[in-house]
């Protein structure tokens, strides 16, 4: 195992470069948002999906745009309101008065990476539209089905204020996305370099890192991340404790009603190892499982009514798991 492990090692030494250089483009426009910044990294890895929340103004639209700038994928935003239609996501049958013939119009979803900006804006019908893109990686117009162009990333942001007339992603839907991130003010050192840099006019060129053919290399590095067995007991024993807590002699069963899915279980691991591969290591460690826990599971543990009376959240039932259950 160890000659595999060091194999691995001068793989990632590569990607490493790579990572850094796709970290110094996007922090030209980017301040302080080095979080966000290592859970897109990740999802790109893993080709997972990202949910991200956070009140506006917190730069969740410019962060997508300039990833995509930096990685030269081809992006396209969609601003979900109450009133966008299925086909105006995945496209469309269009009549051609000349030949009498129907011909697909594609939408927007067939693109490399995706921005739904405030994906709960949308009714239900064109939520499920896109999470089914997501899922299968491709769309069916008409009897024809249309594979999407690999890498495939949807980032969809939501915004936790003004609710009134917005659809919540139902529970099953959101556990589609591999992260849950959550975007908080920056600080007061940062936001005076926010001030400092953007309060003048000024043109600044992102530069291309990385090519599909490159992050396809990268995604393939990942599968070689050793996870040993007792991180992957770990995993397991985290996310069970989420759905038979009693078992690990937390007092919580009470506050939860429904615990994390096994997508929990396999997101769990591949993040860790993705993690692992931003730092330089060719091995996940339980820090990593940590590091990554909360963005994989905030979304995923439903909460009793119980729990939200006594004001709890999904983030303290996992801070509680975290800090109780052994650390191999």
């Amino acid at each position: 195992m160890s000659t595999s492990i060091e194999n691995a090692t001068g793989l990632i030494a590569e990607q490493a470069r790579r990572i850094d250089a796709v970290r110094a483009e996007v922090n030209k426009v980017l301040v302080g948002q080095e979080r966000l910044l290592d859970r897109m990294l990740v999802a790109l890895i893993t080709g997972g999906h990202i949910l991200l929340e956070g009140v506006p103004g917190l730069a969740k639209t410019t962060a997508v745009r300039t990833f995509s700038e930096a990685l030269g994928l081809d992006f396209k935003r969609i601003s979900f309101t109450p009133d966008l239609l299925p086909a105006d996501v995945i496209g469309t049958l269009v009549y051609n008065q000349k030949d009498g013939q129907f011909t697909p119009r594609r939408g927007p979803v067939f693109t490399n990476l995706l921005l739904a900006d405030e994906i709960n804006r949308a009714p239900a019908k064109v939520q499920s539209a896109l999470l089914e893109a997501m899922q299968e990686h491709q769309v069916t117009i008409g009897d024809t089905t249309y594979p999407i162009a690999e890498p495939f990333l949807v980032m969809a942001t939501q915004n936790p204020i003004e609710q009134e007339g917005t659809y919540p992603l139902p529970e099953a839907q959101v556990d589609r996305f591999m992260l849950k991130c959550k975007i908080v003010h920056p600080s007061k050192d940062d936001e005076r370099r926010i001030m400092n840099r953007f309060t003048r006019k000024q043109d600044v060129k992102i530069n291309r890192v990385l090519d599909a053919a490159q992050i396809a290399a990268m995604r393939g590095v990942l599968d070689q991340i050793y996870c040993d067995e007792k991180v992957g007991d770990y995993i397991l024993d985290i996310v069970f404790a989420t759905r038979k807590p009693a078992e690990y002699k937390l007092p919580i069963a009470h506050q939860i009603a429904y615990g994390a899915s096994p997508r929990a279980t396999l997101y769990l691991n591949m993040a860790a190892r993705a993690n692992a591969m931003l730092h330089g290591r060719a091995y996940a460690t339980p820090q990593d499982v940590k590091d990554v826990a909360y963005d994989v599971l905030r979304h995923r543990i439903v909460l009793t009514y119980e729990a939200e009376a006594e004001e709890v959240t999904s983030e303290d039932i996992i801070a509680r798991i975290l800090n109780e259950l052994p650390v191999p």
